[in-house]
């Protein structure tokens, strides 16, 4: 049976290509899952009419993202610390106390997306990198200053 794979399957092909398997793989466990559809038929227009949608889809959120990015990059957000002797920092700025600032500004950012390479310990401006859908990245600018 030719079927038309709905995504990438190990050992098998990738998203859109045409492959040859047995009857039973293909009617018990590809189309049943969603990970293929009949190549006979209509088969071919309804892929190719998905691929459109999904490519509007994603064209759409990539906007969305590269506009957001670009409001991100032109924000900073301040957060306040408690510091010691010697301007040192009690603690530290982690992703959730930048995921809190960057929220009162108006980004909701879930603090999983906010990409350090380790926690802000010291006073400063740091351009902090925040992931967003469709592999788009925003800077942005966190001071840490002192209470």
């Amino acid at each position: 049976m030719e079927i038309i794979l709905l995504e990438d399957i190990a050992g098998l092909g990738t998203r859109g290509d045409t492959v040859k398997v047995a009857n039973g793989y293909a009617r018990n466990y590809l189309i049943p899952y969603k990970m293929a559809i009949s190549a006979a038929g209509s088969g071919a227009r309804v892929f190719k009419e998905r691929e459109r949608q999904r490519a509007v889809r994603e064209n759409r959120i990539k906007r969305s993202s590269e506009k957001t990015a670009s409001e991100m990059g032109r924000v900073s957000c301040t957060i306040p610390v408690q510091v010691g002797e010697d301007d040192r920092v009690f603690g530290s700025v982690t992703s959730q106390d930048i995921a809190s600032a960057l929220a009162k500004i108006g980004f909701e950012v879930d603090k999983k997306k906010i990409m350090l390479d380790e926690p802000l310990k010291a006073l400063g401006v740091y351009n902090v990198r925040v992931k967003l859908p469709m592999d788009v990245e925003a800077k942005v600018k966190v001071w840490v200053v002192k209470e």
